[in-house]
């Protein structure tokens, strides 16, 4: 019986340790991977550890989460330490009281204390950055060293300290050389838990940082909104850091106990490992901090601040753009129209923003933005007719084209008859030979746009009548085809053919089709949004001059080129969208990389508060009824 408990004991942890480590495994194989995807292994290649060296974004984001962390660590324990022993010599209602109190931050919702934090900065007008971010990282760590302290204290004899002050020890000698070797464990398993949250920290880092300051975890959430290999790169890396750690700590004092004495070993084998990791962390954070040798290039100096969608540029535009001017890029992302318009109505300052068409129309309504200077620009004749004068702004007196495209169905042709598609469009999201095989695309404008397309509508109606009738539309599909309402899982999911068909942006089911050969990209008669995303210039821009350079430098060929052939969305320079989908190009024959042109019944999305209002509502209330229906 004993026997066959440890056989099930031992399969049981062996279970466990391949659910644990088997995702960690499959990330560090897939980082060497040579093409994009992030499940069809095409090859060993180191080229995502070059992206990722090369990359200003994660290198910095690297040596900040490192330095924030040990930084943190230092005075959260020095800090929380000095605390647990002073809190031990007060009264026990003090002590009972402060205890609570120290467990609050522990036990709060992680969302409740970051926007805790930000209130308080913005309150005090202090600018969110790199110092606000190390603030916070030590106010949330110094409790969780207080809890590790306080059980070692009130294990002590509490008449150690008077004896060693009876001995003539003085306060401070008695404190450093009876009491703080006593608690070393505790001191030390606090310091490891502090660095170890530091690290970990998302939420509240996402919301007091700004100023460009990210940190790993901030940049991979940004880099996972779309397929970026370089997530694994740079997710190995932080791996091998944490094990080299580990390591330190762990062999460190078998290595000093073959050195020293077993009295010396009993006070320093706690110091040495942790000491020997901040050192082996603070190497990785001078290593990775590299200064810029001096420059005499037009913009040395000088600072850009871009405000643009994750995962929206290529691999080296930012590095040869630094390169060509001298000055730095510091871009910043968003995960919505509406997120960056709260952080340009709020005089948060930018050079560039990348906004999509009805947003930019808005920010020029409401007085956001300023004029480019068409002086400065050389980009204006290598753009694609189709992409320039859109209604937001007919004479582009205020933005340069990005990306365009449209949004469309991506479907699998081994399981979705293309007959089907011409005869229903839109419609087919409700014919029921592909129910609980279809993807809703998350979005309130995109998801009512189908749903007024198929009725015939414009996407651009103000009639409510017509708005509540795509509502109608919208709760019978989620109703009736049991479909999965994804953001930009999609890309992947459909890459690998799991469901039959989905709403998708024409740039993302470009990915899919170079992925998969039995992926197609149909666009309906009955119209779509034909979609632009421009580069802008804030009316409080501090660098509009850099930030002319930046909209010449993306639209010229090689930069426009960069950005198309790695994000895989159709750039506005014509010579680089004939080349990519032209013969040898990196989409021959993907006809979701050139946008469609010449349906009339196609439109560009117009903004209206009230309707974009109701829209919303309206979606709200679609969700909560595919979540009744499941």
């Amino acid at each position: 019986m004993k026997k066959e408990k440890r056989t099930f004991g031992t399969i049981l942890m062996a279970l466990v340790i391949v659910f644990f480590y088997l995702p960690i495994v499959y990330m560090v194989i897939f980082s060497f991977n040579s093409g994009k995807s992030l499940t069809s292994f095409t090859g060993f290649s180191l080229r995502w550890y070059k992206h990722m060296m090369e990359s200003h974004t994660m290198m910095e984001s690297l040596s900040t989460t490192f330095s924030i962390a040990l930084i943190a660590t230092a005075v959260s324990t020095i800090v929380g330490t000095i605390s647990a022993i002073g809190l031990s010599k007060s009264k026990k209602i003090i002590q009972r009281l402060m205890e609570q109190v120290n467990n609050l931050p522990m036990m709060n919702p992680e969302i409740v204390t970051a926007i805790g934090f930000m209130l308080l900065f913005i309150t005090f007008r202090v600018e969110k950055g790199y110092v606000t971010m190390l603030l916070a990282h030590i106010a949330f760590c110094i409790p969780y060293v207080m809890l590790s302290v306080m059980p070692k204290i009130r294990s002590l004899d509490p008449n150690l300290a008077d004896a060693a002050m009876d001995l003539g020890a003085t306060p401070w000698r008695a404190l450093t050389k009876v009491i703080v070797p006593q608690i070393m464990p505790g001191i030390v398993s606090g310091a490891l838990i502090a660095f170890t949250m530091s690290v970990d920290d998302f939420i509240i880092s996402y919301f007091v940082t700004g100023g460009g300051v990210k940190n790993l975890s901030i940049t991979v959430y940004t880099m996972s909104k779309r397929v970026n290999p370089s997530i694994n790169a740079i997710s190995t890396l932080v791996v091998v850091i944490i094990t080299l750690v580990l390591l330190l700590i762990n062999v460190a004092p078998l290595v000093m106990a073959k050195r020293e004495k077993k009295t010396e070993i009993s006070r320093k084998k706690q110091i040495v490992p942790i000491a020997a990791a901040v050192v082996a962390v603070a190497a990785i954070v001078l290593i990775v901090r590299l200064g810029k040798k001096d420059s005499v290039l037009p913009y040395a100096g000088q600072t850009l601040h871009v405000y643009n969608w994750g995962e929206y540029t290529g691999e080296n535009i930012l590095r040869e753009f630094e390169e060509k001017t001298g000055a730095k890029v510091v871009m910043e992302n968003f995960d919505s129209n509406e997120q960056m318009y709260i952080k340009v109505a709020n005089g948060e300052s930018y050079d560039i923003l990348v906004p999509s068409d009805y947003m930019i129309q808005r920010l020029i309504q409401e007085g956001y933005l300023q004029k480019l200077d068409h002086s400065k620009l050389d980009c204006l004749d290598k753009l694609c007719e189709d992409v320039v004068g859109l209604p937001y702004d007919p004479g582009n007196e205020y933005s340069i084209p990005y990306f365009w495209g449209s949004v469309g169905i991506v479907y699998d042709k081994t399981k979705v008859d293309l007959e089907d598609l011409e005869r229903e469009g839109f419609d087919i999201f409700k014919d029921q030979k592909y129910k609980g095989q279809i993807y809703l695309y998350d979005s309130e404008r995109d998801s009512f746009m189908m749903a007024l397309k198929a009725l015939g509508y414009s996407m651009n109606t103000e009639n409510e009548g017509e708005l509540q009738a795509a509502y109608e539309w919208l709760v019978e599909c989620v109703q009736t085809m049991d479909p999965e309402i994804v953001t930009d899982e999609i890309i992947d999911n459909m890459a690998q053919g799991r469901k039959a068909l989905g709403l998708i942006y024409s740039g993302d089911a470009t990915y899919v089709m170079s992925e998969n050969e039995d992926m197609g990209y149909y666009l309906p008669e009955s119209g779509t949004n034909l979609w632009s995303d421009a580069m802008v210039i804030p009316a409080n821009a501090k660098n509009p001059d850099l930030a002319h350079e930046f909209i010449n430098f993306a639209s010229d060929y090689e930069g426009a080129y960069d950005n198309s052939s790695f994000v895989g969305y159709s750039s506005a320079n014509q010579e680089v969208m004939d080349t990519l989908s032209g013969e040898g190009g990196d989409y021959e024959g993907i006809n979701a990389y050139v946008p469609r042109s010449g349906n009339p019944n196609d439109e560009v999305f117009e903004y209206n508060e009230n309707t974009r209002k109701l829209i919303a509502n309206l979606w709200s209330k679609v969700k909560i009824a595919a979540s009744n229906a499941s």
